[in-house]
Formats: C-alpha cells, structure tokens, sequence
C-alpha cells in the first residue's frame, strides 16, 4: 500500500504455462487460516470512502504508483484465508513476536512493506483502536531503530523498523525487518478493519529497502515453490472472503488453464495489456498495447481516463461535468476534426493548436488529474493544464469515431456526452441499480486472450433496499509515458480472475475464480 499511481500496462504478450506438477495442489494438503468478513452495510460505506482517500479503494490512487524512481512437499504449502470487506478491502491474520501477537494486515501486491501500529504510537486515536506491536513481551525482538515513513493520497504513516518473527499461517518468517507505525493519518485508519499491510510487491519499491516478507519466505526455504495465488471471494453473502496461497495454487479456486504474461518490470506486479472492448467492441485506445498492474490491494479498477470515461458513458455512470472540456469541444470541436481528416499526426494536434507544450515525439497523453482538480501537471518536459488535458482526450475520442464512419454531428455529440461523464474528483461514478441487466461487458485483452467482466461484477452495491447505491468500479487514473498508459486490475478484476504471482518464473497468470 505505498504511495500510489500506476505502472504501465500493454502490448505484445507472451504466454507462459507454468508446470501442472507445481500448482495442482489437493486441498486436503493445505494450510488453512479460517478469518470472519465484515458484513457490508452503509455506515461501513463510509470508512470505504475514507480507507480510499489514501489506499485508492473508491478514490484517491494517483499517489500509491508515484514513478520518479523506486526510492519440497505440498505440506509445506500455506492459505491464509481473507475477509471481505465490502468488496473493498481483503484482509487475513498475521502473528508477529514469540509468542505471537496477531495482526489483521491488507496482503498488499502493489507495495512491499510490512508495517503495523506500534505501542510507542501516543498521539494517533487510531492506534488505540488497534491492535499494537509490543517489542518488549516478544523474545526474538531485535532493535533496528532507522526512521521511515511511508506515504498515501492524503497522509502518511511514519515509525521505525524493527526485526522480528512474523507468522503467515503456519509459516514462521524469521529475522524479519518491518515498521513499527508510531503515527497515523487519524481519519484514514481511524474506523479501517485492518491493523497494517504486508506488501507482497518486489523489492525495488520497498521504503528503506527492506526486504519483503515473501522475498524471505522464499529464501528461507518455507514454500515449496516461488509462487503466491489470490482468489478473492465477490459474493458478500459469502462465508469466506477469499484466500491466499503461498507457495502453489488450489486448483479448486480456479477454472480452465491460467493464461500467464511476463513481468515487464519489477517493482509493482507490471505487465503488457493489449485492448479494452466495451461490449466487444474496441476503444481504440489500448489497441497498440498498454502497461497493467495486478494490485490486491486497490479495491476498484483504474485505467487513462480517456477510456474510463468511454466506458462509464457506455454503462450510465454519471460523475462530474467539466466546463473545460465542453468548450473546448465547443469552441475547437470542428478544427480538430478537420485537422484529424486533413491526416495531421493526432499526438501533436493540441500542441498546434497551442494547448499543450511538448516536443511532439511521444503519444497522446491523457490526464484528468488538472481537470478536476486544478492543479499543475507536468509530464514528459511539458507544462500541461486543464485545456491541454481535454483536447488530447477530445483528439483520441474524435479519432476512434472516425474510424466508425461517423458524421461530424454524431461525433461532436457523442464527445460532448463523454464530457458530461468526466468523473468526480474522488474518482466514484453512479450507476442506476436497476439498469444492471442492460449494461454492456466491459472487456480486457491479456496474453491474446479476453477476459470478461459483466455488470454484477464491475459495479459495486452499497447497502440494501431502497437506500442501495450502486458504484462503478471504474476510476481515472493518468500515468505519463514511458511508464504510462497504466492499467490497475484491483479486485474487481482480481475477483473475476484468479491471479497467480510467479515469482520463480516472473510472470502473472489469470483464469476464470471458481
């Protein structure tokens, strides 16, 4: 759970199937950890909202995925079971110290950290409302003492590293670094259902470079094999809510073969994504490739806001409406058609036009962020602003228009559409709860193949009855290029799909969850 914005997501895949003999695994050879989930209610919605403003589970993601840099026997196989909580938060019971002193921890892919409150934690309310690491009662306690801090969308939590014994099933990891959180953001993790996070990412994004949990679970010859697994339970009603699996996969919690793609860069879980379909029709957007992240601990979906727009439009999702963006289709609308059939090069259409500064060379970049929240954006050398922002999504709107053969009437009007569904700063979009079964498959291209996601499952009910709410699951997120278009399959795609961490083989697989 770092500090958040995205890594890149697309292109050409190779698939990798990894050895049957490795991840069929009976379940009668399984550890399992057996944890309670949180029923979902609307005051519970309310702690989603302010678990988001940081984590990204409703909102609040640029921060986590910030790219300036990275500052034998199937016995032997462990599950961890996790809660369900609101479809938004998957959480399971760790122990650290001897004797053992449990944690309920977020199991983090997109970050690399242990951390847990610490009883030297005085002056955060939400300490006290949590279960705190007391080094003084644990025998195998080693003092560490460097600072550290880690930050979120809104705050950040801040402590010191200490080493000891942390148990992950029936696993005991020995000698291991971790944070003991001495301040925390007092809204944020005031109400949450989780003590810390354990971060199941690489190395590279480690806060003091602190060797990650997984990384020593291997090392210390605990799994048989390198290789972690998530099945994610979507059914609330559901006794469990989900489980994780170290060291192999439960061949119960999947169907069919996993479709595998390599790890395009370490850090977050990263690999190449090709295109989006909004009921089997493309984008045009990811058509050329696009970067992806498979992160456990981002409750939603989030993608370039080009396309998540396209997308929410499709579905009826209404969010926020951007006056930029309807002048600029307003007022330029014609001209940039115009140029677009005049065959001028679409990257640097809003650059000619004196809406954007930028040398011309790289792709059409797309960024809500100085849209909604009108703040200065800087990417790739250029200064950007709102009216920038609006006209290279307008450009890549127009674009997959054309090449459907609409006329100019029908394209300025769809545009203007999409620019009514630009979300809300927070990132949510509404759907009407009774428009579920007319609501297209949004569609995501992976290793050559498609996988599908239906309208129960990329939009999230909150409450029930008549004071139900119903939510996309899709939000904006802009990284710039190189790193960017990026793609974050959270748990609305993780819960669709079984997803499988090879970190023997540096690759992801996904199948169909059973």
């Amino acid at each position: 759970m770092g500090a958040k914005s995205g890594a890149a997501l697309v292109a050409v895949f190779l698939l990798l199937l990894l050895s049957p003999a490795v991840f069929s695994l009976s379940n009668d050879r399984l550890i399992r950890v057996g944890l309670k989930k949180k029923k979902l209610d609307q005051l519970n919605r309310v702690t989603g909202q302010r678990y988001s403003e940081e984590r990204g589970t409703l909102g609040g993601i640029e921060r986590k995925y910030s790219f300036h840099g990275y500052n034998g026997d199937y016995e032997d196989t462990d599950i961890v079971s996790l809660k369900n909580y609101m479809d938004a938060q998957y959480y399971g019971e760790i122990g650290i110290g001897t004797p053992s002193q449990k944690f309920t921890v977020i199991f983090d892919t997109g970050s690399s950290n242990l951390w847990v409150p610490s009883s030297k934690c005085y002056f955060s309310i939400a300490c006290y409302l949590h279960s705190k690491y007391k080094s003084s009662e644990s025998s195998t306690y080693k003092k560490n003492g460097k600072s550290a801090d880690i930050h979120y969308g809104s705050g950040a939590i801040s402590g010191f590293f200490s080493q000891d014994n942390v148990k992950v099933g029936d696993l005991v990891v020995k000698k291991q670094e971790f944070i003991e959180a001495t301040k925390e953001p007092g809204i944020t993790f005031l109400a949450a259902k989780f003590d810390g996070i354990l971060g199941l990412g690489f190395q590279e994004i480690s806060v003091g470079k602190a060797v990650p949990v997984w990384y020593n679970m291997v090392d210390q010859d605990l799994v048989p094999e390198p290789v972690f697994s998530f099945w994610l339970n979507r059914n609330t009603k559901g006794e469990e809510g989900g489980e994780l699996v170290f060291g192999g996969v439960d061949s119960s919690h999947y169907k069919g073969e996993h479709t595998y793609v390599p790890v395009t860069q370490k850090g977050y879980w990263q690999f190449d994504m090709g295109d989006v379909l909004i009921d089997g029709e493309t984008t045009g957007f990811c058509s050329g490739g696009c970067s992806a992240i498979a992160d456990s601990g981002t409750s939603l979906l989030a993608g370039p806001t080009t396309v998540i727009t396209q997308i929410n439009h499709a579905i009826g999702a209404s969010g926020v409406v951007s006056q930029e963006c309807k002048m600029v289709v307003g007022q330029y609308g014609k001209t940039i058609l115009e140029m677009l059939l005049a065959e001028a090069q679409p990257q640097k259409i809003c650059s000619q036009m004196g809406f954007c500064t930028f040398d011309g060379t790289r792709g059409v970049r797309m960024g809500i962020e100085s849209v909604v929240d009108e703040h200065e954006h800087k990417s790739s050398g250029g200064l950007r602003d709102g009216m920038c922002t609006v006209c290279e999504m307008a450009v890549v709107w127009m674009q997959n228009q054309l090449r459907k053969n609409q006329t100019e009437e029908q394209i300025l009007d769809y545009v203007n559409q999409l620019c009514d569904r630009l979300p809300s700063p927070m990132g949510e979009s509404v759907v009407d709860c009774g428009d579920l079964a007319s609501l297209p498959s949004v569609s995501f291209t992976i290793g050559g193949r498609v996988f599908d996601l239906a309208p129960e499952e990329y939009v999230l009910q909150v409450g029930e009855g008549l004071a139900a709410q119903c939510v996309s699951g899709f939000i904006a997120l802009d990284v710039a290029p190189p790193r960017g278009p990026l793609w974050i399959l959270g748990d609305v795609f993780m819960g669709r799909y079984h997803t499988v961490f090879d970190y023997g083989n540096m690759q992801v697989g996904f199948a169909e969850a059973a």
